[in-house]
């Protein structure tokens, strides 16, 4: 039987199932339930939980048994709606599409946010999916406003949109390669308005982010500093890694899918360059684990004993479905397959008896801030439930 009737296969026994509300085993039965079923009882507890305008759920703490909820105003708040989309689209539940368009809305006051970069990870994430599904003028109109909005942080003088305004002291003008995900906004607002202003802007930032941000050996650094008056280069640090030098594996991952997605809207065969030797670099790394889920940096001394990070794994997986379909080495798919098969066991996927929306375990948040440390996230959610979506198509 190929892969593509095993997906489909799974996908009717997970329809097969949605019927019947599952109650949660105790954790002792975890391993006798089939893993279609351990992930149907994790998407319906996305379904069932209630909604909270002014708390979207980021993660999971287990020791606690605590969920880390977030205001609209996090990076993070989009993701949760855009879990829902895309459980509509796996299964054709109508219930999970009502679920999204209810949360959906709690997000658009973000349009006129001005004090963030991330415009990309909280409307995109949510109104854009919606646009995936269906028609809505409504949604339209705010994804523009968005892009009005984050227009705003773009320094003609540095060529890029700023990232942080925190740290001001210190860094004058801070550029983060995650930047590369909010571009998809831009590049849609011209889409729908036929303002060719957001895609040049976009297109600016990632020339930008393409000669500055990446080492010789296809890795990235987290931050660049940039003057604003002569838009030169001040600093390069990777705040979020072991140290300055290190590989921080979530970092890895948003290059590889901004430079890919960027691609997607321009042609522009640099893109396509930069997301092939930054994959190159990923899978090529010796301290790659051998099921595909990285450490949550690639230098950590502490391997083999680092944490692991989910997160950077389906990010790059949901990159490489798309890679694959405009370079045809089969690395790329490989890796993808291999990630979401590993992911779908009982290793990864979270225990039948955790009541909290979330899907998969073993993330890590911020590394330096002892934040989120190995825990349900979920932005690792999103990322795989879209890999799977790009598998099946």
């Amino acid at each position: 039987m190929t892969r593509m009737s095993l997906v489909a296969l799974n996908l009717v026994f997970i329809l097969a199932l949605v019927s019947c509300k599952t109650e949660p085993k105790e954790k002792d039965n975890t391993a006798a339930i089939s893993i279609d079923s351990l992930l149907q009882l994790r998407y319906q507890k996305l379904l069932e939980y209630p909604l909270d305008s002014v708390g979207f759920p980021r993660s999971y703490t287990p020791e606690t048994n605590k969920i880390n909820k977030v205001p609209s105003k996090d990076w993070t708040s989009g993701f949760f709606p855009g879990n829902l989309w895309h459980l509509y689209q796996l299964t054709g539940m109508d219930a999970y599409k009502e679920r999204a368009a209810e949360w959906t809305p709690f997000l658009e006051k973000e349009k006129f946010n001005d004090r963030t970069h991330d415009m990309g990870f909280k409307v995109f994430c949510s109104f854009g999916e919606g646009l995936k599904v269906q028609e809505n003028e409504a949604y339209k109109k705010v994804i523009v406003e968005s892009a009005q909005t984050l227009a705003t942080r773009f320094n003609e003088n540095v060529g890029s949109l700023r990232s942080w305004d925190f740290n001001r002291d210190i860094w004058e003008f801070p550029v983060i390669i995650d930047n590369m995900m909010n571009l998809e906004l831009l590049f849609e607002a011209t889409r729908i308005s036929g303002d060719s202003t957001y895609h040049n802007m976009a297109v600016v930032h990632a020339n930008t982010t393409l000669a500055n941000h990446y080492r010789e050996d296809g890795s990235t650094y987290h931050v660049v500093v940039y003057d604003t008056i002569t838009g030169a280069v001040k600093d390069k640090v990777t705040h979020q890694g072991i140290n300055d030098d290190s590989s921080w594996a979530r970092g890895q991952a948003w290059g590889i899918y901004g430079y890919t997605m960027t691609y997607r809207y321009t042609r522009d065969p640099a893109y396509l360059e930069r997301a092939k030797a930054s994959a190159a670099f990923f899978l090529e790394h010796p301290n790659l684990r051998e099921d595909g889920i990285p450490y949550w940096d690639f230098d950590d001394p502490k391997i083999p004993d680092a944490v692991r990070d989910v997160s950077a794994a389906t990010i790059v997986a949901s990159a490489f479905f798309e890679l694959s379909t405009y370079d045809d080495d089969p690395k790329y798919l490989a890796y993808a397959n291999k990630v979401l098969d590993n992911l779908m066991t009982p290793e990864y996927v979270l225990e039948a008896h955790v009541d909290a929306p979330f899907i998969l375990d073993h993330s890590t948040g911020n590394w330096p801030k002892n934040d989120e440390m190995d825990e349900p996230i979920v932005y690792a959610d999103y990322y795989f439930l879209e890999a799977l979506l790009r598998q099946r198509q």
